[in-house]
């Protein structure tokens, strides 16, 4: 992967409160002379304001014993920023420029003003959460939809929160997390153009700025000899041969969608006793089997969904079962402070009552790794060593992809799973993963991990 340009300076940032000065000239901000001092500006020549693509020529003034910074209504009317906003400031004296931020953008599939307790939807909570992160650590985070795009990419409109959800005219972000939820919106021609036109023109970072193909994961993978234990046998569905030669290996096999999510559209594949073989699809309205007298039968009632989408085949595993039910992990995986992936969390989901796959959204409940481990039949020795080796797996995968995939990612789902003898596999990696499948909130936090990893990465990206 091509890495991120990070901008960095050897000074360390300062957080200050911002606040509004009406008496301020358009073009002057005032600043405490302690801090004018820690931040080394100039106070005899003009410097640049800078707030994502949003710059402007500016002039320090002192602001005796004061501990904020002050700005005109015109910068707070330009910028979009909120009064008592506490921001990281830093300045760059090689490019004579104070730099406010970083301003993040999160560009979401949806906003419902008309829904005020859920206006993002099922990621709503989370959405606060970021809001909450960001004041916390000096940053300033704002959401968009593909539809608040306007035709110059150095503007937008937005919604930020203040005492509530309000919709402002903001500059480009400094630095932009894609959780678009579908591949039309993202690949649609407006949030194609407005990423390439602010990566050029602001040095905008976009991560998680695309989807993942589960075919594109395990060839990607497939090549990285130090995750070969993880990986399960698994192709590209290309016809019968393909299908044949994998149900002759093996008892079970799954077809996954190579697009698919959510545990949508997955196909099990079981040989039975007398040579028969039964299919197990997952739909909305549970799961529904069928029986085939032959494996060419089968397939020829496949073929007009072969045809519509594409599926990846995939060895089927002997999973650990609690009460009969299936159980895997999902890892989450964050790039840290420092710019490197961290195991943010691992949580087991356990398969819902007749469902065979594992997520949410299809029954599927989640515990802890060390209670589904406990309920598990797999070695003593290997229960033992299992929370170690997940999360190595994981670092493993995630550093894995990065080397073969030339985008940049900066949160992945690693789905993982265990066999009966204790061994690790690969499942799928998600580059959008859901943020109701996570571990919940601790009881005296308002802000889950995942927030304050996301916001921290964002400041590592930009130096501030």
């Amino acid at each position: 992967m091509r890495k991120p340009k990070i901008k960095s300076n050897t000074k360390s940032k300062i957080s200050v409160q911002i606040i509004r000065s009406a008496q301020l000239p358009d073009y002057d901000i005032k600043l405490g002379d302690r801090l004018i001092r820690q931040l080394r500006i100039p106070t005899d020549s003009p410097v640049q304001l800078a707030f994502g693509s949003f710059k402007q020529e500016i002039q320090v003034t002192s602001g005796g014993k004061s501990n904020s910074l002050a700005l005109s209504p015109s910068i707070f009317s330009n910028t979009g920023l909120l009064p008592r906003t506490t921001m990281n400031v830093r300045y760059y004296p090689a490019e004579k420029t104070l730099k406010l931020g970083p301003l993040i953008g999160v560009m979401v599939s949806r906003y419902q003003p008309d829904e005020p307790d859920k206006p993002f939807g099922s990621i709503s909570a989370f959405c606060l959460e970021m809001v909450n992160a960001a004041k916390k650590q000096g940053a300033y985070v704002y959401f968009f939809t593909p539809d608040m795009i306007g035709t110059n990419p150095s503007t937008l409109e937005a919604i930020a929160y203040d005492t509530g959800w309000i919709k402002l005219s903001v500059p480009a972000p400094d630095v932009i997390n894609n959780r678009l939820s579908t591949r039309k919106l993202e690949n649609s021609p407006s949030v194609q153009h407005f990423m390439r036109e602010v990566k050029s023109r602001y040095s905008t970072q976009i991560f998680n700025e695309k989807f993942l193909d589960k075919s594109d994961v395990f060839e990607a993978l497939g090549t990285n000899a130090k995750l070969q234990k993880y990986l399960p046998e698994s192709y590209l569905l290309s016809g019968y041969p393909t299908l044949k030669k994998m149900c002759a290996a093996y008892r079970t096999v799954f077809l996954k969608p190579v697009r698919g999510s959510l545990g949508k559209g997955i196909i099990r594949i079981s040989r039975q006793e007398n040579g028969h073989y039964q299919t197990m699809t997952t739909s909305l309205e549970g799961i529904k089997k069928h029986t085939y007298s032959s494996l060419t039968n089968l397939f020829s009632s496949l073929s007009g969904k072969i045809k519509k989408t594409r599926y990846q085949i995939q060895q089927g595993l002997d999973l650990i079962r609690i009460n009969k039910r299936n159980v895997d992990f999902r890892a989450l995986m964050h790039k840290d402070k420092s710019g490197k992936w961290a195991v943010t969390s691992i949580v087991a989901r356990i398969a819902g009552g007749n469902h065979f796959v594992s997520n949410l959204a299809r029954g599927g409940t989640l515990s802890s790794v060390k209670d589904a481990l406990a309920m598990s039949v797999i070695p003593l020795s290997a229960k033992q060593t299992a929370p170690a080796r997940m999360n190595q797996a994981a670092l493993d995968i995630a550093d894995g992809l990065e080397a073969a995939i030339p985008y940049h990612f900066g949160e992945l789902g690693i789905d993982l799973a265990m066999d009966t003898t204790g061994r690790i596999w690969l499942l799928e990696v998600n580059s959008k993963p859901s943020k109701s499948e996570n571990a919940p909130l601790n009881a005296d936090s308002k802000v889950r991990p995942s927030a304050v990893r996301l916001i921290q990465y964002c400041q590592y990206l930009t130096g501030l």
